[in-house]
């Protein structure tokens, strides 16, 4: 729907300005008669260039840490909704978050729910955020949701970057090796043939390799480079099918170096999702199924629905998520536990946290170990690549 923006006096007499999300200025006008405002002057707001295309802004997770922490805080405060949103609209720096508020405040102005209105926009506003508000709402617990949503995408957030950390490191140093490689072969490589050529006499065999790998590469640039296109292309494709995304998802978490760093991360995230919506009233079924949705593994999504399965059978979720060969013992055990105490959330919230600081100490470890062999890749193949060009310039020189 088109935003308008207005300037009006309010009942007090004084000066306000806004923006409302309506279908058009009929609308806007008589919306704002209906508030009491008077000396009305509305008119369309003038488009964002980059609104609507591939260039707008997205809703990042600090935005909505910040959203959901001052929500909490006017509801907290004995702010009504509309109001609340009403202010958020007028400070939400965010272009998309902002033309959502205003959508949001204006369906619940027509009577919707907060819940109903939110899961309009499941770009902004996941699964998990909308089921939180909605058992929220029905508690009369909404501020105390929205702090635990603010604290718990933060962690997220947290757990990503340290994630994203450890995997951009090595791609970088791997990509720039490549480049050198691939300048050396291509520029290099061909000046050092012309100048052996004319010496003459045999060259060493690591030379010949070396030259003989360059006029490939030289030869065959375009091939290579569509090959490895073509790679990628198929692996995403494999990766679309479910068959393939299966067999992908349980490789990874079993991979020599990054395996154990990725099961840390994969336990982590369930303990943290799960505990967080349970603590806030939604049903451990309902849970269960938003947390497989969005475990983002499919090995760890199908031992959590065969977990809601034996649940909804009666019996415990432990033994299920036991048998993916992801958690581990000490996981499995305390899940138990939790459920013979009816403590399910805070031990849930207990392994999140353990499990933090587990893939902190992972990362450090990681990263450590990837430095050096970094480095000794790095000496290996643009050494052995120098070393092999300056071979038969050391033999001239013994020669002379």
């Amino acid at each position: 729907m088109p935003i308008f923006i207005y300037k009006a006096r309010n009942r007090s007499g004084r000066r306000v300005k806004g923006d409302l999300d309506v279908s058009s200025l009929d609308v806007a006008q008589t919306a704002l008669q209906r508030k009491g405002f008077t000396d009305i002057r509305v008119k369309p707001r003038p488009k964002d260039l980059l609104e609507g295309t591939f260039l707008e802004e997205g809703v990042k997770s600090r935005d909505m840490v910040v959203f959901s922490r001052q929500f909490a805080t006017m509801i907290n405060s004995g702010v009504p909704i509309l109001q609340s949103l009403q202010v958020m609209c007028e400070q939400t720096e965010n272009g998309k978050l902002r033309r959502a508020l205003y959508a949001i405040r204006n369906s619940i102005e027509g009577g919707s729910s907060l819940y109903d209105a939110m899961r309009k926009f499941p770009d902004i506003f996941d699964t998990l955020y909308v089921n939180m508000v909605n058992a929220g709402e029905v508690g009369g617990i909404l501020d105390i949701v929205l702090t635990r949503l603010s604290e718990y995408i933060e962690k997220a957030a947290k757990l990503k970057a340290k994630v994203k950390g450890a995997m951009i490191y090595p791609g970088v140093v791997v990509t720039v090796a490549v480049a050198v490689v691939a300048i050396i072969l291509i520029f290099v490589i061909p000046t050092f043939e012309t100048m052996f050529r004319d010496f003459g006499g045999a060259l060493p065999v690591p030379t010949q390799i070396v030259i003989t790998l360059s006029r490939f590469v030289q030869e065959h640039f375009f091939m290579i480079v569509a090959c490895v296109i073509a790679f990628f292309v198929a692996f995403k494709l494999f990766y679309k099918w479910e068959r393939g995304k299966i067999l992908v998802d349980r490789w990874v978490l079993f991979l020599p170096v990054f395996g154990p760093l990725l099961r840390k991360v994969a336990v982590a995230r369930f303990s943290r999702t799960m505990g967080t919506m349970i603590s806030s009233g939604v049903p451990i079924l309902s849970a269960l199924d938003i947390v497989a949705r969005t475990s983002g593994n499919k090995t760890v999504e199908r031992g959590v629905l065969e977990a809601a399965k034996s649940i909804a059978e009666g019996q415990n979720m432990a033994d299920p998520l036991d048998a993916t060969g992801v958690f581990p013992p000490m996981v499995i055990h305390m899940i138990s536990i939790g459920e013979s105490t009816g403590a399910l959330d805070t031990m849930l919230e207990k392994i999140a946290d353990f499990y933090d600081d587990e893939v902190d100490v992972a990362v450090e470890a990681l990263t450590s170990l990837i430095e050096p062999l970094m480095i000794v890749f790095l000496g290996i193949v643009v050494g052995g690549l120098v070393v092999s060009m300056y071979l038969p310039i050391f033999k001239i020189g013994e020669t002379i």
